[in-house]
C-alpha cells in the first residue's frame, strides 16, 4: 500500500512503524472473513481493511472525526485478522497507533470521556472494584433485568488454602485486579495444581492491574506508569528466587508480554522491560511443559468440555491448541466448537463501552460452544468467563479449575 504520511508524524517512531505496517497491506480482504464486527455489521469500515484505510488517511493529514472514532472503537482488538493475514500485517499495533493519534487530536463527547475515566479509576483499583461489585450483587434483585444481568453472580467461597512456599522451584503470580473478586478460585486452583507439580507460587497482592485497562482507554501515560511499577516489583524476585512470572488471565499475559514495546522509548526501563518479558509465561505454557501424571489422581475427567480459546490466548499470544492439548492429555473429552477463532465479545471493557455488539457476539459464541452438548465450558480469561456467563446455560469456568482434582464449583 502506498502511503503519504505527513513529515511531522514520520518524525516519531510510532509514525515510522505505522508506515511500515501500512505498506505491508496488499488489500486482499482475507481479514474481513475473520472479523467479528464485520460479520455482524457488514460495513467495510468496521473491518480491519476499512479501519486500515481510515488510519492511513488520519496519518496522511485527514481531519479526525467522531465517525472515524466510532469505527475504530468498534474494533475488539481480537487480532483474529492477524492470524489470517498472509502478509503479516500487524493490525493490532496499527490500530493502537491510530487510536492514540485520535486521542491526541480529537475530543470525545463528554459522556464518553466520563465513562472511560470511571472505568480507569474503578477497574484497576482492586479494593474499589470489590466494594462496588459487592454492593451491586447485594441490590441485584432490586435492579431492572437489563441492568442486573450485567452484574456477575457472587463467587463461591473457596475452602482451599494457599499452599506454603516449600518447593525449590518457585514462580511469581500476578493476582490481577478484577479476578480476585470475580473468581478467587482461579488463582487458588493455580497454586494448588502447581504445588502438586512441585512448583510454589509467590503472590504479589500489592499489584493489581497489568496496565491493559488504562492502555486501551486512552491513557498510555498511566499504563506506562503501571508497567514500571510492576517491573520494579517483579524483576528483583525473578533475579532472585523465582524462575518465571506466571499469569492466569490470558489478556493480562498478552499485555505484560508487550511491555518491551510499551516502554521501548524509555531509556531507564526499555532493557528492564525486555528482561521481564523474557521471563513472563502464560499459565498454559507452564503446565504444557510439565509431566501431568501427578494431576490425574482423583481428577473428574469424565465430563464433556467445550473450550473457548480466548483471543488473547490464540491470536495475541499465539498459543492456539495449547490448553486443548493439556486437557486431552488428562483424558477430557473436548466437544466440537464451530468458528472457534471468533471473539466472544468481552474484550476487556468493550463489553461495557460497546454493549450491544458485545452481547450479540456473546450469544453467538455461547450457541457455538453449547451446540455439541458439553457439560461445562472452560476458557482462559476472566473477561471471557464473566461475559459468557451472561448468555450460556452451561457452567463457565477457567480451565485450570478442571485440573484441581475435582469438578470445579460453578455456583
Amino acid at each position: 500500500m502506498q502511503t503519504q504520511i505527513t513529515s511531522q508524524i514520520l518524525q516519531s517512531s510510532a509514525g515510522r512503524e505505522a508506515e511500515t505496517i501500512l505498506r505491508n497491506c496488499v488489500h486482499c480482504g482475507f481479514c474481513t472473513a475473520t472479523c467479528p464486527t464485520y460479520q455482524l455489521l457488514g460495513d467495510e469500515l468496521d473491518s480491519p481493511r476499512g479501519r486500515i484505510y481510515l488510519i492511513k488517511q488520519l496519518l496522511e493529514g485527514a481531519k479526525p472525526s467522531s465517525s472515524v472514532q466510532q469505527h475504530l472503537d468498534r474494533c475488539l482488538l481480537c487480532r483474529s485478522c492477524e492470524t489470517t493475514c498472509p502478509s503479516g500485517v500487524e493490525y493490532g499495533r496499527l490500530l493502537e497507533i491510530g487510536q492514540n493519534h485520535l486521542a491526541n487530536h480529537h475530543h470525545r463527547r463528554m459522556h464518553d470521556r466520563l465513562l472511560r475515566w470511571l472505568l480507569r479509576k474503578v477497574v484497576p483499583n482492586r479494593t474499589l472494584f470489590s466494594t462496588l461489585l459487592k454492593l451491586g450483587q447485594a441490590i441485584k434483585p432490586l435492579l431492572p433485568k437489563s441492568i442486573g444481568v450485567t452484574i456477575p453472580h457472587k463467587a463461591a467461597a473457596s475452602a482451599r488454602i494457599w499452599p506454603t512456599v516449600i518447593h525449590p522451584r518457585k514462580m511469581v503470580i500476578l493476582d490481577g485486579c478484577v479476578q480476585p473478586s470475580l473468581a478467587p478460585s482461579i488463582n487458588q486452583a493455580t497454586a494448588q495444581v502447581l504445588d502438586r507439580l512441585g512448583i510454589s507460587l509467590i503472590r504479589t497482592p500489592q499489584l493489581g492491574c497489568c496496565g491493559a485497562v488504562e492502555y486501551h482507554l486512552d491513557d498510555q501515560v498511566a499504563s506506562k506508569r503501571v508497567a514500571r511499577r510492576n517491573i520494579d516489583t517483579w524483576l528483583p524476585l525473578l533475579n532472585g528466587e523465582a524462575e518465571a512470572l506466571i499469569i492466569t488471565a490470558s489478556g493480562c499475559a498478552q499485555m505484560v508480554k508487550e511491555y518491551d514495546h510499551l516502554l521501548a522509548d524509555d531509556p531507564d526501563y526499555a532493557s528492564l522491560a525486555r528482561q521481564l518479558v523474557s521471563r513472563t509465561r502464560d499459565l498454559a505454557e507452564i503446565i504444557d511443559e510439565e509431566e501431568l501424571e501427578p494431576l490425574k489422581k482423583g481428577l473428574d475427567n469424565q465430563i464433556r468440555v467445550a473450550f473457548h480459546a480466548s483471543c488473547t490466548l490464540q491470536h495475541g499470544q499465539g498459543l492456539s491448541g495449547c490448553v486443548e492439548g493439556i486437557l486431552e492429555r488428562l483424558g477430557y473429552q473436548l466437544t466440537t466448537v464451530a468458528d472457534a477463532h471468533l471473539c466472544c465479545g468481552s474484550a476487556g471493557t468493550y463489553s461495557i463501552l460497546q454493549s450491544h455488539l458485545a452481547d450479540e457476539l456473546g450469544k453467538r459464541k455461547s450457541t457455538s460452544l453449547q451446540a455439541d452438548k458439553p457439560e461445562i465450558i472452560a476458557t482462559a480469561n476472566i473477561g471471557c468467563l464473566t461475559h459468557l456467563q451472561k448468555s450460556a446455560t452451561r457452567p463457565v469456568v477457567h480451565w485450570i479449575e478442571l485440573l484441581n482434582a475435582t469438578t470445579p464449583s460453578t455456583e
